[in-house]
């Protein structure tokens, strides 16, 4: 099968913004989609069906295959239905796009734990519950694409978004170890932080930028790395606006000690050390 054609692919968080987009592109290109969506507000409260209800419908009317599922990623019990949906109605589960996310910003200071816990458990933990959930049926069937939507604020910071940050780094360490653990199993695993316009950042940014960074165009690179011609694995793509960039962690060549230096040994070479001219690709030195 070429592309997703007939693949059975989960979306997280897929009643709207990105997740909505991600969704009906998979379906365009053939993919069986679950559709996946709490109905809660943006900071996670409430629930309801009419948002994962809408994109099925919309698939559908399309010529699309999808079904909708409400279960809460944060729940390891609501991540094993998502994926027992994605078993029960169209008989596998080939790919994952951890896409589920709230949003309680503030700054650190005024963190409260609850907007911690809340946070992080949606994000990080959603993300592990759901991919953990189908890595059995993916290491037994030899195939699998995960994707993890993480973020510019895990990537390089933002301020009032310690919580958020934090949790959309996490994942960007969880798919460097599943690239590893799923590379002999013909499962990739990789991170997308998506640059859009949706209901997350609708007050973050002004209204020109925001004209320019139409979900739309974040889709088609979550598709490919969703496709059974992509090979690319633990690897992290900057999505927005029309561009698409990889980033990634760099290493410069270090200052090697023969023996533990003293303070002011250290500080005089602290500017070798930092120094990342000529830096190279990096890697696990383990």
């Amino acid at each position: 099968m070429a592309g997703v054609q007939d693949r059975v692919i989960v979306v997280t968080g897929a009643g709207g913004g990105l997740g909505r987009s991600y969704a009906r592109f998979l379906a365009a290109h053939g993919a069986l989609v679950v559709v996946n969506d709490l109905g809660g507000a943006r900071d996670g409260s409430g629930a309801g069906t009419s948002m994962a209800d809408s994109v099925v419908d919309e698939i559908r009317t399309a010529g699309g295959r999808a079904v909708a599922n409400y279960s809460s990623v944060a729940d390891p019990d609501g991540a094993a239905e998502i994926i027992h949906t994605a078993l029960s109605e169209f008989g596998a589960v080939h790919g994952v796009i951890s896409n589920a996310g709230i949003l309680r910003d503030g700054a650190f200071h005024k963190m409260t734990q609850d907007n911690w816990d809340a946070v992080v458990q949606v994000h990080l933990y959603g993300g592990y519950h759901v991919i953990r959930a189908a890595w059995p049926h993916l290491r037994e069937q030899n195939y699998g694409r995960v994707v993890v939507a993480t973020s510019t604020s895990g990537l390089y910071g933002n301020f009032g978004q310690a919580n958020y940050g934090a949790a959309k780094a996490g994942l960007v360490g969880l798919i460097n170890t599943l690239a590893i653990e799923g590379r002999k199993y013909g499962i990739t695993a990789n991170a997308v932080a998506p640059l859009a316009a949706t209901r997350m950042t609708a007050d973050i940014g002004s209204a020109e930028l925001l004209d320019k960074l139409d979900p739309e165009l974040v889709a088609p690179a979550v598709g490919y790395l969703a496709s059974a011609e992509n090979t690319d694995t633990g690897s992290v793509f900057v999505v927005g606006g029309g561009l698409v960039q990889r980033v990634a962690q760099f290493q410069n060549a270090g200052v090697s000690f023969t023996s533990a230096p003293d303070l002011a040994t250290i500080t005089d070479r602290w500017s070798e050390i930092n120094d990342m001219s000529g830096a190279t690709l990096g890697s696990n030195p383990v």
